[in-house]
């Protein structure tokens, strides 16, 4: 059964993603569509990192003790300050293993 659910899920995806990339096939998504989907990858990005920077311990920490509070606060000043995402990323993250 778990063999048959994992090979339903790959076949799903993949063909959810072949009509799109194939470009033999007469799908095409209008501007409103194209507009609505660059949404996704930040919303898709806040999902993962949200509950990681605020949520710990079963609770919300938004105190000076959370390492991951701080270090989100900082790459969040550096990006917007510098514009360079490798700064930003190695800078973050030395400052999260300083105070960790």
């Amino acid at each position: 059964m778990i063999w048959l659910t994992l090979l339903a899920m790959a076949t799903l995806v993949f063909i959810s993603r072949y009509i799109f990339l194939e470009p033999k096939l007469p799908i095409r998504l209008g501007p409103k569509i194209l507009h609505f989907l660059h949404y996704t990858g930040p919303a898709v990005l806040t999902a993962i990192w949200a509950p990681i920077v605020f949520h710990q311990e079963g609770q919300l920490n938004l105190g000076i003790n959370n390492p991951y509070f701080i270090a989100a606060i900082v790459a969040a000043i550096l990006a917007v300050t510098t514009k360079n995402v490798l700064l930003t990323t190695v800078l973050s993250m030395a400052l999260f293993f300083i105070i960790n």
